[in-house]
């Protein structure tokens, strides 16, 4: 006797197992990325009121709650892409996704805790630029991954608006 319900093949049992440790594994990706980044900008909502800002500028209590969400989008979407490819089948579009990922997390240091708003500003720009290759190739994969990744891009693009404004007004 193996203990799996009459129908149910023991293999299927397996691979959702492993399915949702992938899922658990791309979200403890993502919020480590999200406390990393929260470590090197302990001071990170100070050092935003201090700053001189645009009118437009969001209060800064509305970031950890939208980062909060948006987190779990983009682990999210990247488990919809890898939940029925191997990592192998999905090098190039995961290889994007960890680059966007990486520019993600570069941002807040060099915001916050360097004061280099013109370098935030370029890594923005390449955070948009890669997180845009991400949508496109995981579109081929899942439109609902994509799809997952649009209010990320938009918040993105926004963020990067709103960096190009402080630093004009702070240099």
């Amino acid at each position: 006797m193996t203990g799996v319900p009459p129908g149910q093949d023991p293999r299927s049992r397996s691979a959702s197992r492993r399915s949702f440790l992938v899922l658990l594994l791309l979200l403890a990706v993502c919020y480590t990325v999200a406390a990393l980044g929260g470590l090197a900008a302990s001071d990170s909502a100070g050092t935003y009121r201090s700053l001189d800002r645009p009118d437009w500028a969001p209060p800064s209590w509305l970031f950890g709650p939208v980062w909060t969400v948006l987190y779990a989008t983009i682990a999210f979407s990247a488990w919809l892409v890898l939940r029925r490819r191997s990592l192998a089948r999905t090098r190039t579009e995961i290889g994007f996704w960890s680059v966007q990922l990486a520019f993600n997390l570069v941002w807040t240091p060099l915001f916050f805790s360097a004061g280099r708003y013109g370098l935030a500003f370029l890594d923005i720009c390449l955070l948009l630029a890669a997180l845009g290759a991400t949508m496109v190739l995981f579109r081929r994969r899942s439109t609902a991954a994509a799809l997952l990744l649009v209010p990320y891009a938009l918040w993105v693009l926004y963020a990067a608006a709103l960096n190009f404004a402080i630093w004009r007004l702070n240099a």
